[in-house]
């Protein structure tokens, strides 16, 4: 029995893991086409305070407080447009979720990283961009356009109005967008971290989005129905 188990342990290919990658442009007054916040949540060069990143709602905040995820490490790169790099991994399925939080006033380096995250990523692989809508006021360099038997990847773009600015770009560089904005709206990272529960366990767009419509609706105090008219219909 222990040789058979050895031998299907060879010739069974183990599963690959899946992976996150989140990038946050730091919420920025001074340097984003944005209706101006508090002066202390909207310092883009301030993570710890930043409405995106170190608030009760921002990625760093609410990852580090969820039960679901740990903190593996912290890099804080010297002369970088990121400030700070945070790798956790999911306590369920092992896969791993590696969040940038870049300078407020650096969104077309930020856009650009996601783009060819998204260009260079597999099947197993979720790229994830989170903050103010960076397409209404920059034009950042889009990588060449995937080849035609590239593996295809997903993407979550969490802003205002994303789903009028980003498809084009998903669609050149063979990325399946599986959530999506189609109004105003406030982009806590309480979105992405329960629509990707929806995505490790191979959960639709539309499953994803109705995970998103009720986290957004308990926060912002409204129904899931007038949530879910936030959210996209993707397939």
């Amino acid at each position: 029995m222990r040789s058979l188990l050895l031998t299907l342990c060879l010739i069974l290919p183990l599963s690959a893991a899946k992976n996150i990658h989140a990038y946050v442009c730091l919420c920025d007054n001074l340097h984003q086409g944005i209706a101006p916040v508090g002066a202390k949540i909207g310092n883009g060069l301030d993570p710890a305070n930043n409405l995106y990143w170190g608030c009760s709602d921002g990625l760093a905040k609410y990852f580090q407080r969820s039960k679901k995820w740990k903190l593996l490490s912290t890099e804080k790169p010297k002369d970088s447009p990121i400030l700070v790099t945070l790798t956790f991994q999911h306590q369920a399925t092992k896969a791993k979720l590696i969040a940038h939080a870049y300078r407020g006033d650096r969104m077309e380096k930020c856009l650009e990283d996601f783009f060819t995250q998204c260009r260079e990523g597999g099947k197993d692989d979720l790229a994830a961009f989170l903050g103010h809508n960076g397409l209404m006021d920059t034009q950042p360099e889009i990588p060449a356009p995937a080849a035609a038997d590239d593996e295809a990847s997903q993407a979550i773009v969490l802003g205002c109005l994303t789903d009028s600015y980003f498809p084009k770009h998903l669609k050149s560089l063979n990325t399946r967008p599986v959530l999506m904005t189609r109004s105003l709206m406030y982009p806590g990272s309480f979105l992405l971290h329960d629509a990707v529960e929806v995505w490790l366990k191979n959960g639709t767009p539309s499953q994803m989005r109705e995970a998103a419509a009720k986290a957004y609706g308990k926060n912002q105090k409204i129904s899931t129905k007038a949530a879910r008219t936030i959210f996209t219909e993707l397939k």
